[in-house]
């Protein structure tokens, strides 16, 4: 059986949504094809600047009245970050002790602080970053290159042309280095634009661990006999971690690739009759911490999302319900505990489908129709689903229909309210998308 996916991508190993650690929320972005037509390319590059600018007009007219961050929504010209979701920055719930984000990185970080005082190697745990960063940090130091998709304002959220939210915790790393930690953990929110469904949300957890081993080279001998005791201490603290988690379970590496590290590899778990991939890692690539001013240090790292594993523990089946403020929830669970979610009920969906011709100079971006979605519908939306899609024979054009899937966590929505909402979306997309809706 395939493995399931747990890890959101592999933030530490000089990564990236990570869903994000090195997995493929992040990874995928390594082998989507980048624009073959240049001058394709350009169209499609200036019709996505013009639809942000609309889709960042409708979200000012629902934040008047508001007092938005001023670090986050600066007026520039590339600021792409939804109100909606500027409004969960300070909400940290990985450092609230009792809810399951925060019952997992105490149990993550509990361990890594044992295994401190046997290495005799403290490791230094931060929990509060700003989400926004520089890009240079986001990408650069990570070696992303600069024409890589993931840069791309279609996956990112810009906050001006120097900062972005960051995609992942991996964006603190050449920091950490550049002030002397050997070892640490950071976890934090990350955000990247991205589907709708019950498993994605435009923001996320992430944490990335790292070790350095300063005077490992020269007493080794060798690089090829240093990275094996990297590769060996590696191995033997994330087994450790997942048993803390798990329990003894059943447990197997996989060899991968991921930019970031060489060599890299995947850590599965057998648990609940079925290989899961917990998380990526690997030995950093020698540039990355050369960039961070270590020279031929070695070191590791890894990264893995939060959510996801929050999920399969809790058994949690809705990634919307970790934001949830309704006690029924919340009062579910308490710190240091590990318990089985049990839902408290299950209202009924309410379907919408919406199709459309697509402007063939235009183009049409799947992130952009789901930003509009997310912005009208917020949590109310449980998924957006690509139900049919054809090539009209005569003149040439492209049709999609999607169906968006209403349904509250916390009551039952009524078909006129819904057509509300619907009504809206119809209305942002035929302006800010340029499509014929149908």
């Amino acid at each position: 059986m395939a493995p399931i996916l747990l890890a959101c991508y592999m933030s530490g190993a000089g990564a990236v949504a990570a869903a994000g650690g090195m997995t493929a929320r992040y990874t995928r972005a390594f082998v989507r094809p980048l624009g073959s037509n240049p001058a394709a390319a350009t169209r499609r590059a200036a019709s996505h600047q013009q639809t942000r600018h609309m889709m960042m007009a409708s979200a000012s007219s629902v934040a008047e009245g508001k007092q938005l961050d001023a670090r986050v929504h600066t007026g520039h010209h590339k600021n792409n970050v939804p109100v909606a979701l500027s409004e969960k920055i300070g909400r940290e719930l990985h450092r609230n002790p009792s809810h399951p984000l925060g019952i997992i990185k105490d149990r993550i970080e509990g361990y890594f602080r044992e295994r401190a005082a046997t290495t005799g190697v403290a490791v230094e745990i931060v929990d509060n970053f700003f989400p926004v960063v520089s890009i240079v940090n986001n990408f650069d130091d990570l070696l992303i290159p600069p024409d890589h998709v993931s840069r791309s304002p279609i996956d990112t959220y810009y906050v001006d042309d120097q900062q972005v939210l960051r995609t992942h915790t991996s964006a603190h790393q050449s920091t950490m280095l550049g002030k002397g930690y050997e070892a640490f953990l950071v976890t934090g929110d990350v955000y990247r634009r991205d589907e709708i469904d019950r498993t994605h949300y435009p923001v996320f957890h992430q944490m990335e661990g790292v070790r350095v081993f300063p005077g490992l080279l020269e007493k080794s001998g060798s690089r090829e006999e240093g990275v094996k005791m990297v590769e060996k201490d590696l191995k033997d603290a994330l087994e450790g971690m997942v048993m803390a988690l798990f329990g003894d379970v059943e447990r197997r590496w996989v060899d991968t690739y991921f930019p970031f590290t060489d060599p890299s590899f995947e850590l599965e778990i057998f648990y609940n009759d079925e290989w899961l991939e917990v998380l990526g890692c690997g030995v950093m690539q020698q540039e990355i911490v050369r960039k961070a001013g270590k020279g031929e240090t070695l070191g590791w790292a890894f990264g893995l999302g939060l959510e996801r594993l929050a999920m399969v523990l809790f058994q949690i089946p809705d990634i919307r319900l970790f934001w949830s403020t309704d006690k029924r929830f919340t009062d579910q669970f308490s710190a240091g505990k590990i318990s089985k979610f049990s839902p408290f009920s299950k209202y009924p969906p309410c379907y919408k489908d919406v199709s459309f011709w697509v402007d063939p100079v235009a183009g049409f971006n799947n992130n952009d129709f789901f930003e509009i979605v997310r912005g009208v519908g917020g949590d109310l939306v449980e998924s957006v689903v690509l139900v049919d899609e054809f090539v009209h024979p005569k003149t040439g054009r492209g049709s999609k229909c999607f169906r968006v899937n209403y349904r509250s966590m916390e009551r039952s929505l009524t078909n006129d309210e819904i057509d509300v909402l619907q009504e809206e979306v119809r209305k942002q997309m035929a302006e800010a998308l340029k499509v014929e809706l149908r």
